[in-house]
């Protein structure tokens, strides 16, 4: 499905990463990709439970394409270590913009994501107006690693002259 919007990731925290480091720590950063596009949050040093507070933007043009977020820890002198990956699902949040809801009162819950084996959610989500605009924390629970949860707020935005979805 073809769209032409910008897709707002606050990375706020990561809670009980997976050890890299001999000394019983990580120095965690996280990156966030979608097609060819690769953002990245800073690296937090010596830490399992890092607060980024990164706000990270990437152009989205196409809603099938996945937004994978993975947490590296950063090294030094050798690649650096993979920590454990989520996929977003934005389609929820996607779909709520285009309701067109705008005179709702600030905090209204528009819909409510329960975890399941097809998303990475590790506890239920909400998609929420506020401020003027729709947004929806997510608390994600990292595969392919033995422990880690990141903890992220996504908006849309859709970008000036879209015209709607092409199918």
């Amino acid at each position: 499905m073809e769209v032409s919007g910008l897709l707002r990731i606050r990375v706020h925290r990561g809670i009980n990463l997976a050890v890299r480091d001999k000394r019983g720590t990580s120095d965690p950063y996280a990156v966030v990709k979608s097609g060819l596009q690769k953002v990245r949050s800073k690296v937090l040093r010596d830490t399992l439970n890092p607060v980024w507070e990164d706000d990270l933007t990437i152009h989205i043009k196409d809603l099938n394409l996945p937004v994978i977020l993975t947490v590296y820890d950063k090294d030094t002198f050798t690649d650096d270590d993979n920590m454990g990956h989520a996929q977003l699902d934005i389609k929820p949040l996607f779909e709520c913009t285009r309701m067109g809801l705008e005179d709702l009162y600030d905090g209204t819950t528009v819909e409510k994501i329960e975890p399941s084996p097809d998303n990475c959610l590790a506890e239920q989500s909400r998609v929420v107006w506020t401020d003027g605009k729709m947004s929806q924390e997510m608390k994600l629970k990292l595969r392919n690693v033995e422990t880690g949860e990141v903890e992220i707020r996504i908006e849309w935005t859709d970008l000036p002259g879209d015209v709607g979805i092409h199918i």
